[in-house]
């Protein structure tokens, strides 16, 4: 069972001694795997079946999916953080692996040190970033409004903002299209705004 002080890591590393090595010395720092791959493909699989506090990955893993691609399906399907492993720090490695937006990058050979800071400052980026995507609650929107909202408003306003339509919208809170278009109607006056556009961006500015 994962525990607040016992975060779970994935290692994606294709040398078996290297691999072993950071288990080690993970353990030894209180950190528990959840899962090893040698490969890209293995790597996939694990993901799919785990969800881990962060993820270790090589860049450069033998077989047909290189850590760069398993990286671009972490950032497109999942939502935990990866650090980048390797032996190569040139500035061409620097520059493919910058678009898929690691959250650390270690070199080999790298001590316990490297790995200690790199993965706590990772998982501490991650989890601001978590917090900041929390929508403001009812109450921090209501003390920015003239007219409070209700309950049910508030509702539709964080799916609306989430870009769904109004049969989506419906849908989720059991209620009708019109329903849904009137409760817009009554967010756009409270919020004195004329499109949803301008209402998302004035919620953030809350």
């Amino acid at each position: 069972m994962k525990t607040a002080n016992q975060p779970s890591v994935i290692i994606v590393e294709d040398e078996a001694v290297i691999a072993m090595e950071i288990e080690m010395v993970l353990r030894d720092l209180g950190y528990r795997i959840a899962g090893k791959a040698k490969n890209g493909l293995v790597a996939l699989d694990l993901l799919s079946s785990t969800s881990p506090d962060i993820v270790l990955l090589d860049i450069d893993l033998r077989g047909s999916i290189s850590g760069i691609e398993v990286a671009q399906v972490i950032r497109e399907k999942y939502n935990f953080p990866f650090v980048f492993l390797t032996a190569l720090a040139d500035v061409t490695t620097l520059d493919r692996v910058k678009k898929t937006m690691p959250y650390g990058y270690i070199v080999k050979p790298f001590n316990e040190n490297d790995l200690r800071t790199t993965i706590e400052l990772a998982l501490y980026r991650f989890a601001s970033q978590q917090i900041a995507k929390q929508p403001p609650s009812l109450e921090h929107v209501n003390k920015g409004l003239m007219s409070p909202l209700s309950r049910r408003e508030y509702e539709v306003l964080l799916l609306l903002n989430q870009g769904l339509s109004y049969k989506e919208v419906g849908e989720q809170l059991f209620i009708g299209y019109n329903t849904v278009k009137t409760y817009q109607k009554s967010l756009f006056a409270k919020f004195d705004v004329s499109s949803r556009h301008q209402l998302n961006q004035k919620t953030k500015d809350l």
